[in-house]
C-alpha cells in the first residue's frame, strides 16, 4: 500500500513540475496565434522566430555577458571570502566567535528588499551605481553568510594535525590553503560555487534596482522589459517564454553536469 502511495505521489509531483515546463517550451517555439488559439492546440510548431525577434528587440548578447560576469564573479568572491571567514571561525580563538556566527546567520533572515535603500546609498557614494562591479560587490556580500555556515563543518572535519604537519614541512599560508585545505574540501567549494552562481543568475531585485542602462542589465531584467510589451493577443507570451528558455537552459546544463558534485558537497559536511 505504501509503495503505491509513493508512486502516486512521485507521479503527481512530476506532472505538477513537467506541465509548466512543457508549456514554456511549447510557447517559446510557437507563434502567439498558435499559443492563444481556441480550442487550445497542444502541439509545438517548432519555429525559431521568437528567438530572432528577441535578438532584434533586446541587446541580448550584452545581457547574457552581463549575467555571466555577474554570476561568476559574485560566486567566486563569495566562496573565497566565505572560506577565509569560516577558517577564522574554526581555527582562531576569537572571543565571542559563536555570537558573531549567529549574528552572521541573522543577516540571512533579512529580506533583500529591506536593504535596497541603504545599499543604494553605499553604491552611490562609491560611484558604482549602474555598473556590473557594484552588482558583484553587493551580491557577493549577500551570498557570504550562508556560504560561511556551509563551510564551517567541512573545515572542522579537517584534523588540525594535517595543517601543523604542513607548516613544519615549510608550507606558508597560501600553500596551506591551496595545497592542503582546498583539495580536501573541494566538493564543498565546487558545490557552493555552483549554488551561488545559480542564485546570482536568478537574482532580479539587484539588477532591477541598481541598473538603469543596458551596460549593466542582466537577463532577469530583460523579462520585465519584454513583459511590459503589448500585442493584439495581450502579453507577448511567445517572447517571454523564449527568454525563459534562454535563462533556464544554462542552469539545466550546469546542474545536469554537476548534480552529483552538489549532493556530495552538501552531504559530506553533515557526516562525521
Amino acid at each position: 500500500m505504501h509503495k503505491y502511495l509513493y508512486y502516486i505521489f512521485v507521479i503527481s509531483y512530476l506532472i505538477i513540475i513537467l506541465i509548466p515546463s512543457y508549456w514554456i517550451f511549447r510557447a517559446a517555439f510557437s507563434s502567439q496565434e498558435h499559443i492563444t488559439a481556441i480550442p487550445l492546440n497542444y502541439n509545438i510548431s517548432l519555429t525559431l522566430n521568437n528567438f530572432y525577434r528577441l535578438y532584434d528587440q533586446l541587446p541580448l548578447i550584452k545581457y547574457i555577458s552581463n549575467s555571466i560576469i555577474f554570476s561568476l564573479v559574485s560566486a567566486f568572491f563569495s566562496v573565497i571570502f566565505s572560506f577565509l571567514a569560516a577558517y577564522a571561525f574554526c581555527r582562531s580563538n576569537i572571543k565571542y566567535k559563536y555570537y558573531l556566527m549567529w549574528a552572521l546567520l541573522i543577516t540571512i533572515a533579512l529580506p533583500e528588499i529591506s536593504t535596497i535603500i541603504p545599499l543604494y546609498s553605499v553604491l552611490n557614494f562609491m560611484s558604482l551605481l549602474d555598473s556590473v562591479t557594484g552588482l558583484c560587490l553587493i551580491m557577493s556580500s549577500l551570498l557570504t553568510p550562508f556560504t560561511v555556515w556551509i563551510f564551517v563543518p567541512f573545515i572542522k572535519q579537517v584534523p588540525i594535525e594535517i595543517e601543523e604537519a604542513s607548516i613544519i614541512d615549510g608550507a606558508n599560508t597560501i600553500d596551506l590553503f591551496v595545497k592542503v585545505l582546498f583539495p580536501i574540501i573541494a566538493p564543498a567549494l565546487a558545490s557552493m560555487l555552483l549554488i551561488n552562481f545559480i542564485n546570482a543568475w536568478n537574482n532580479l531585485l539587484l539588477p532591477l534596482a541598481y541598473c538603469a542602462t543596458d551596460s549593466c542589465k542582466t537577463l532577469s531584467v530583460a523579462i520585465t522589459e519584454v513583459f511590459g510589451g503589448r500585442t493584439p493577443y495581450g502579453r507577448p507570451w511567445d517572447l517571454i517564454s523564449a527568454l525563459g528558455i534562454v535563462i533556464i537552459f544554462p542552469l539545466i546544463f550546469l546542474i545536469s553536469l554537476a548534480n552529483k558534485i552538489i549532493i556530495k558537497g552538501l552531504t559530506a559536511g553533515a557526516v562525521k
